[in-house]
């Protein structure tokens, strides 16, 4: 289908969302399984039950736009939820493994930012109120996750650099 209004950029942008999402319904389970941290397992758990939950307001936007959500597959989350993986697959510290997954995760929020702030744009400018109120309550709730993985990327982070700067000063002490 040719892509020749703003209405079919939008059902476009749509479908790759719609794609995205239902990839990091499938991704997430891994990622909890994964997380070494409780923390950590818990924040991916709850997004998992938020983005089934996108998945589904998606569906209510194509509905109301008598449009279908199939499409091609995103190949910029296949990329991202790839990159994911192969954090998973390396002979890793448990502690640096949940400090790589958050960043594979926060690559994978930033993404989907982009794409429904993306799409709110087209929605707004068309005056689709509707669809406009359910895209904007998942940017909200992407936004949200995005804070809270910063947050839990601190933590882990800073616990992590000052055991490894522990670990040196023992090596330091040990080798004197």
């Amino acid at each position: 289908m040719p892509i020749a209004t703003a209405h079919d950029l939008m059902v476009h942008e749509l479908k790759d969302l719609y794609s995205a999402e239902t990839q990091l319904v499938r991704a997430l389970p891994k990622m909890v399984k994964t997380a070494t941290s409780d923390e950590l397992k818990q924040a991916f758990s709850d997004h998992l039950e938020a983005t089934k939950e996108h998945v589904e307001r998606l569906e209510q936007v194509f509905s109301i736009l008598g449009a279908s959500s199939r499409g091609p597959k995103c190949k910029g989350m296949e990329g991202l939820l790839e990159e994911g993986k192969s954090i998973m697959e390396e002979d890793i510290d448990p502690d640096v493994l949940d400090a790589g997954l958050i960043s594979a995760a926060q690559r994978v929020e930033h993404y989907e930012i982009a794409g429904y702030s993306a799409a709110c744009t087209l929605a707004r400018s068309m005056q689709h109120d509707s669809v406009l109120a359910l895209l904007e309550a998942t940017l909200e709730e992407e936004e949200a996750t995005d804070v809270l993985l910063a947050s839990l990327a601190e933590e882990l982070v800073t616990a992590l650099v000052e055991r490894d700067e522990q670990d040196e000063m023992g090596v330091d002490d040990a080798a004197a």
